[in-house]
């Protein structure tokens, strides 16, 4: 039914329409904020266990590696609900928006528990692959691994919930909510590491509790809250094999990208443990540090995903090549001002963190090797949310896989030469190549695009 004025809501989530840049930014900041509150949970545990000792902060950086290969199967719930509840939302068919958003969080929970209990169970020979020669870092890193396992379905389930608000455009919700949970742990983390001297477990349990709660909250706001997307939602549903095909269509390259890249990452790690337990943890919180870029371009990268299929499903390209414009010179200043920022100042900001001398001069040098991919990162956002929106998921992905190839063929030359710095320095060229090959893949596939606006699209099919 057409209506000649929508609800001030409706009108408000409802990007095919106002302005362009108004619109990417009323979804992309609180998402911004919500992976600015992802990265606190894990600089808050490294402030604080940066004060009670290096080996801490190696053993958690090692368990991160294995939370990060959780992130290829937590993409296919996220990804499933973003792309099909944006593109049928744009198409006006709520209904289908919604079947896809419940088949999105079943996949989560079911691969959340799978992905958990191997963390659990495997988590010995898991910490083995790093060849770490310290054993009080192998014993904590054991323990920890086992311990932030029990959360993984938590955060798989919520990344799903959040895709649907997303894609329905209304970013604020889980903003809030994530919001909740990092105050949580802020309080949780200190008393359970120093007070309660349960030292690294105690900042592991301080995870899992605020990653519980954020998780019980999004899943009643999703079935009860007044923004919710949809007024009849069952959290709980009946399996829809059609629509679970195109989830793992849509997710599969997404899913081979992140598991590789996180693979090759673990690779490079393990080139980096013989030179021990400092140049793990500077790898560590330098990484932290750097996600100022591919965090916060990642949430604008994920507006841009809700922005491009609410407009593909609506068959809008004219809309589709102005977003597309505008966040390319939006994220082009973000990216310089980070590399500016690590440059300058990326000592300081490492000090913050470990405050010993020993690894300042490493720190810095870090910083100062990663800080020239930083623009090509932002670049590579704008042009994966753009592909991935208009349901082209392969492209970004197989540059991604291409692109981490390289890095360890070059890392495993470089190191030999320069050492860790080398293992360093292959990370930042590779990951400059990969945004400089999505954005020129994008651009090329732009001009086989409608150069006017069709009607809304009959099926969300892109190949």
């Amino acid at each position: 039914m057409n209506h000649s004025k929508k609800p001030r809501a409706e009108t408000r989530n409802d990007l095919t329409s106002g302005g362009i840049l108004n619109k990417l930014l009323l979804v992309a900041l609180p998402i911004m904020g919500t992976q600015l509150i992802q990265m606190s949970y894990n600089l808050t545990d490294m402030f604080w266990l940066g004060r009670l000792s290096t080996s801490a902060v190696a053993a958690s950086g090692t368990c991160g590696l294995y939370m990060w290969l959780s992130m290829s199967l937590m993409m296919v719930g996220r990804m499933g609900a973003e792309i099909g509840v944006s593109q049928h939302l744009g198409k006006g068919d709520p209904e289908a928006a919604r079947r896809y958003s419940e088949n999105s969080i079943m996949v989560a929970f079911i691969l959340g528990v799978a992905y958990g209990a191997a963390m659990i169970l495997f988590r010995v020979p898991l910490v083995a692959f790093f060849n770490i020669q310290e054993p009080e870092v192998v014993a904590m890193a054991e323990s920890y691994l086992a311990l932030v396992g029990i959360g993984v379905p938590f955060t798989f389930v919520t990344a799903s919930i959040v895709g649907t608000f997303n894609a329905a455009g209304n970013s604020r919700v889980p903003f809030f909510v994530n919001g909740i949970g990092l105050a949580i742990n802020m309080v949780l983390d200190p008393i359970m590491i120093f007070p309660m001297g349960m030292n690294l477990a105690g900042a592991a349990i301080a995870t899992v509790i605020a990653q519980a709660v954020s998780c019980i909250m999004l899943a009643t706001l999703m079935k009860r809250g007044h923004q919710r997307p949809f007024a009849d939602y069952h959290i709980v549903s009946k399996p829809d094999f059609a629509i679970l095909r195109r989830i793992t269509i849509w997710s599969a390259p997404i899913c081979a990208e992140s598991a590789f890249f996180t693979f090759m990452a673990m690779v490079t790690s393990r080139m980096v443990s013989p030179f021990g337990e400092v140049a793990l943890a500077v790898g560590r919180i330098g990484s932290q540090i750097e996600s100022l870029t591919w965090l916060i371009g990642g949430g604008f990268g994920s507006a841009l995903v809700s922005f491009m299929g609410q407009n593909y499903g609506a068959g809008k390209w004219t809309r589709i090549r102005r977003g597309f414009n505008i966040s390319v010179w939006t994220m082009v200043m973000y990216g310089a001002a980070v590399t500016a920022l690590l440059l300058t100042a990326g000592g300081a900001l490492f000090w913050i963190f470990l405050p010993d001398p020993e690894v300042q001069d490493l720190g810095i040098m870090y910083m100062q090797v990663l800080a020239f991919c930083q623009l090509p990162q932002c670049l590579e956002a704008v042009s994966s949310g753009t592909f991935r929106g208009t349901g082209r998921t392969l492209p970004s992905s197989l540059v991604s896989v291409i692109s981490n190839i390289l890095r360890v063929a070059m890392a495993a030359i470089s190191v030999r030469i320069w050492g860790v710095i080398g293992v360093w320095g292959a990370i930042s060229l590779t990951a400059a190549l990969r945004g400089f090959a999505s954005m020129a893949w994008y651009l090329i596939d732009a001009r086989r695009q409608p150069k006017s606006d069709t009607i809304p699209a009959e099926a969300v099919v892109a190949p």
